[in-house]
């Protein structure tokens, strides 16, 4: 089916992707995504763009079955992102679009001899749309001032666009050559100054039918579970957030040949909110993962920039009620 020198560009194709959807905002894995506070509820016609900047190292393969020795990996990625809140027949929801760019070099060890290589280019694009569907009705700016949480449940989709930079007879690549569509399901609950919030959800694959040129690749729907534990603080907008995930499944199939080695893997990541001005806002990011089968295991830091704004017909609505 592959050649040697193939072998030796599909380490680097799985190397990638694992590490582009690893670090689109907030910045983790394709099993599972470790966003904080994802269930909070906004006011009606709120916007918000972010860029962030992440750099990862480590033993970043996806693809544990493949015979490496000595890999390291270390990329730098560039995030850019546009969230919007909206009006779902009275409940409240938000839509969001994200893609990366991402540059970086590996190296390692393959049948005892070494390799290394390097990329730079964008990633596929990411659309979402969530929903809350109890505990966060959609509300004008002027309502929101007055809104308590307190159990919030909702639903998201995220569809993972095959826009990203891919060419058949070349590996590695920055794009999956396939759509990945996303379904997570959360339930928040806030306690005085503590949001504690559960997920479980799946990750499911289309094929890539030019997987090494003409090879057709297949993968089997990922079950992700997750958590989230977070303190606010009496700064509005400042919070802290310690969340652990798992995740199991996602076995290839290439030119129908099972592979027999099943995605095991823990994410742990903690994140800090610092706002200042009115508009403006810094995350911080720490992540760490480990896998027990398959699946990334490297270590990640990030920084990102939030700048959020009213429409301006929302702004002036809030205005004359008060």
């Amino acid at each position: 089916m592959c050649n040697r020198n193939d072998k030796v560009r599909l380490c680097g194709l799985v190397l990638k992707l694992g590490i582009l959807l690893a670090l689109v905002i907030p910045l983790n894995g394709v099993s599972q995504e470790l966003e904080p506070r994802s269930r909070v509820n906004l006011p009606r016609n709120l916007n918000f763009f972010a860029a962030g900047y992440a750099y990862a190292s480590g033993n970043v393969l996806l693809d544990a079955s493949l015979p490496l020795d000595d890999f390291n990996g270390r990329i730098n990625t560039i995030v850019l992102a546009y969230v919007r809140s909206v009006n779902f027949f009275g409940k409240s929801g938000r839509i969001d679009a994200v893609i990366p760019f991402a540059g970086g070099d590996y190296t390692g060890v393959f049948e005892g001899s070494g390799f290394e290589d390097s990329y730079t280019g964008f990633g596929d694009l990411r659309l979402r749309f969530s929903v809350n569907l109890t505990g966060a009705p959609s509300l004008k700016p002027e309502e929101f001032k007055s809104f308590t949480p307190k159990t919030i449940t909702g639903l998201s989709l995220q569809f993972i666009i095959p826009t990203g930079n891919y060419i058949p007879e070349q590996l590695p690549n920055l794009g999956a050559n396939r759509w990945s569509i996303r379904g997570i399901y959360g339930v928040s609950h806030k306690f005085k100054k503590w949001f504690i919030e559960g997920h479980t959800g799946f990750w499911i694959f289309t094929p890539n039918n030019e997987f090494l040129v003409d090879n057709k690749l297949t993968q089997s729907p990922l079950w992700v579970i997750k958590g989230d534990l977070t303190r606010a603080f009496n700064k509005q907008g400042m919070w802290l957030a310690f969340s652990m995930g798992y995740a199991y499944g996602g076995v290839n199939t290439i030119n129908d040949v099972k592979r027999d080695v099943t995605i095991s893997q823990l994410r742990l990541g903690l994140t800090y909110a610092l706002p200042f001005g009115r508009k403006h806002t810094l995350k911080f990011v720490a992540g760490s993962g480990i896998r027990f089968q398959q699946g990334s295991d490297f270590d990640v830091v990030s920084v990102g920039y939030q700048y959020r704004w009213l429409d301006a017909k929302a702004k002036d609505q809030a205005r004359s009620k008060n």
